[in-house]
């Protein structure tokens, strides 16, 4: 009779775990359905409106450099990669937090306890999507962003000094820019005849040139006028007055390198690395320390928070009175964690620090992790 019995227990354990392990699966589709549907819409709508502010603040751009209205909406949506990058861990939080606790005044959460789930096992499909979304945001820093960011400038640049926006009226003056302003009698692609430019941008050095006929061309300094035949009156502490077979006008000074403005969003992870070592000033080293710790730190910030909101939102259920205060406390706890991580990421000034960050990331996210798990 023994070994029926001891037969009989384990095909009823067999039973309950297989039933059990259904059950979860169940659960898990479920909660992963509702989270990724939110995820989803959150991150259009919140990127959408990232997307409208940044046109907005380039619209001026478009009217001052008179761009073409695709080229122009094509330099914005090179900004996507980034705001997605920013805005992710925010995202992931508020679908949690939305999920969860819409399961909590429903008591569904209740029942799933009352049903012997831990709070661990109940949390799974937020921190599942989280580890998902981890590696997503991971590719996304490391060489998505830097990519689209690269291309963002190098069109910037092309847009605004380069040959492609430029497009001169025949017998009509063009401004420039705030103070420069260009005459052209015929315009033949970038071959220029009768030029009249007036340089007022340097009020102690003014510059008027007439010449027979001139030439755009696309410099590393932006963009020229190469003209021929011609005069020049520049008139500032004295008047000179002369005549030029060849010369060489930057209608533009702008550096297209990085030399003046370091643009650290726009260069290769393993060049960042590399720079570390061969920074030229503590100003530009302490920019890339801090860049790689929202490159390297920053998609950890989504397992952890959700981490967080789910332990904070779960362990409270359990304490029927306290269970109102959650989502509250949820909130404050992503905004100090968030607010922390961003302040400690600008403050880095060092490979010991940039160390130390990282091992407090991970030391929380374990805490967090224990808190969940613990029986």
């Amino acid at each position: 009779m023994e070994p029926e019995s001891r037969k009989r227990k384990k095909n009823l354990t067999r039973f309950f775990l297989r039933f059990i392990l259904g059950v979860m699966k169940i659960i898990n589709r479920y909660f992963l359905r509702q989270l990724t549907m939110i995820f989803i819409m959150l991150l259009l709508v919140l990127t959408g409106l990232a997307w409208m502010v940044q046109i907005m603040s380039m619209m001026k751009f478009l009217l001052n450099y008179g761009i073409q209205l695709t080229n122009f909406l094509g330099l914005t949506m090179l900004m996507v990669p980034f705001i997605v990058s920013i805005i992710i861990p925010f995202v992931t939080f508020i679908a949690v937090i939305s999920v969860y606790n819409k399961m909590i005044s429903d008591n569904e959460i209740t029942v799933m306890a009352a049903s012997s789930l831990s709070p661990g096992q109940i949390a799974r499909p937020a921190l599942i999507m989280a580890t998902v979304l981890t590696a997503v945001h991971f590719v996304l820093n490391m060489w998505i962003v830097p990519t689209s960011q690269g291309t963002f400038y190098d069109t910037q640049w092309n847009l605004r000094y380069g040959l492609a926006h430029m497009k001169l009226q025949e017998a009509a003056f063009t401004e420039m820019s705030n103070g420069l302003v260009v005459y052209v009698d015929k315009v033949s692609g970038h071959d220029l005849s009768q030029v009249m430019l007036s340089d007022m941008r340097d009020e102690n050095n003014q510059i008027t040139i007439f010449a027979e006929k001139g030439k755009l061309v696309s410099t590393l300094r932006g963009l020229s006028i190469v003209m021929t035949n011609g005069s020049l009156m520049a008139s500032g502490n004295a008047t000179t007055v002369g005549t030029f077979e060849s010369f060489d006008m930057d209608l533009n000074v702008a550096d297209k390198g990085m030399g003046g403005s370091f643009r650290v969003r726009r260069i290769p992870t393993m060049e960042l690395i590399d720079d570390i070592l061969n920074s030229p000033n503590k100003k530009q080293h302490k920019a890339v320390l801090s860049e790689l710790c929202s490159r390297l730190y920053g998609p950890i910030m989504n397992l952890l928070l959700a981490a967080l909101c789910t332990a904070i939102l779960l362990r409270s259920s359990l304490l029927r009175r306290r269970a109102s205060f959650a989502p509250a406390v949820a909130v404050a706890a992503m905004a100090v964690v968030m607010a922390a991580f961003m302040s400690a990421s600008n403050m880095v000034s060092s490979i010991t620090q940039f160390i130390a960050l990282g091992g407090l990331i991970i030391a929380m996210l374990a805490g967090v992790l224990f808190v969940l798990y613990k029986k």
